[in-house]
């Protein structure tokens, strides 16, 4: 299902950018302490868990976006709404994300969706009645997408969000080439060189000389010479292609809230899915404004109203405090419980 979102944008942050870039640029406060899990990995590489402090509660999985980690505006906000509501959060950090380079010669990648099934798997083994959720941001909420629509009822959740995701890899490529928007472009691109210097430039060769990473200066070169490579497509193409989550979303089975908004200087409009796309459990909420990862509202500058932090949190309760049975299911990780699925 497709239908109107109700939020309703600042009139003093007009137009996509403004939107996009206020949560990063000026948002203040302070933020809630986490601690760090590391969880190591079957292929002897590790994962870096950022937990809020509580001992029990809903626990909801957040995943970052392209470069993101648990210093992000977006996931901190949202662990504060996750404390206020009694829930436990927890930041899912892709490889190489955590401040700690990875060990294995290989990074993350928008179509990669084991992780966040070991990551569930672990956290329903421990705790197998603890109601259990996930939200991912831009790329993050890619990987959550495919994850659910690969997996259907095979699933550790009672729900799952996504927010600002690019449905379709090739087209934002092809939008982050263009206007104002090749400005994010260039600061991510920055940010990959940066990280990949630092990881293989003491632990292993890269598929492409390190001196040239200047060279690659936009992302389908980029993903082309370094993200398909390293994690095994056959090029940029095949990679994006093959994991784009847009593809998967009828296979979807958990109760799952996609929040977009139309002017997302990341995607261009064709990247949208249509209603035929969505599994009956999936609604699409579509603003008109918002930008990418932005959806600011509020009076004032300095009253400033982060509604994702209200909308996320307002779904995932419908389903982490319904106090619904669990049945059992299974997957090819683990025997877990799953919820008992409800229409919305």
């Amino acid at each position: 299902m497709i239908c109107k979102s109700d939020f309703r944008p600042a009139w003093w942050l007009p137009g996509p950018h403004l939107q996009t870039l206020w949560p990063t640029l000026a948002r203040r406060g302070s933020w809630p302490a986490t601690c760090r899990e590391r969880l190591e990995l079957t292929d002897g590489d590790f994962l870096d868990l950022d937990w809020t402090l509580g001992k029990d509660g809903p626990i909801v999985v957040i995943l970052h976006g392209l470069e993101g980690s648990s210093n992000s505006g977006y996931v901190r906000g949202l662990l504060t709404a996750m404390i206020a509501r009694g829930w436990r959060g927890v930041v899912m950090h892709f490889r190489g994300c955590s401040g700690v380079p990875n060990r294995l010669a290989r990074s993350y990648n928008a179509g990669d969706t084991e992780d966040i099934a070991a990551v569930t798997a672990t956290l329903r083994q421990r705790e197998p009645t603890t109601p259990l959720a996930c939200v991912g941001y831009s790329l993050g909420g890619n990987v959550l997408l495919k994850w659910l629509g690969e997996r259907g009822a095979a699933i550790p959740l009672q729900a799952a969000v996504a927010v600002s995701v690019p449905f379709l890899l090739d087209t934002a490529a092809q939008r982050l080439r263009r206007g104002f928007s090749r400005c994010y472009q260039a600061y991510l691109l920055r940010h990959l060189r940066t990280t990949y210097r630092r990881k293989f430039g003491i632990q292993a060769q890269l598929p492409f000389p390190l001196q040239d990473l200047g060279s690659l200066n936009d992302f389908y070169a980029f993903d082309d010479k370094i993200t398909a490579p390293l994690h095994g497509y056959l090029g940029v193409h095949d990679y994006y292609a093959r994991a784009s989550c847009r593809q998967y979303l009828k296979g979807i089975e958990v109760p799952t809230l996609i929040l977009h908004a139309a002017d997302d200087p990341f995607m261009l409009p064709s990247a949208m899915p249509t209603a035929e796309e969505l599994s009956k459990n999936v609604t699409l909420e579509l603003s008109a404004r918002g930008g990418h990862v932005g959806f600011v509202g509020g009076r004032w500058p300095w009253r400033a109203v982060y509604w994702l932090e209200q909308r996320i949190p307002e779904f995932l309760a419908r389903h982490l405090e319904s106090g619904r049975l669990c049945v059992y299911g299974s997957s090819d990780e683990s025997t877990f419980l799953i919820p008992a699925l409800e229409k919305e």
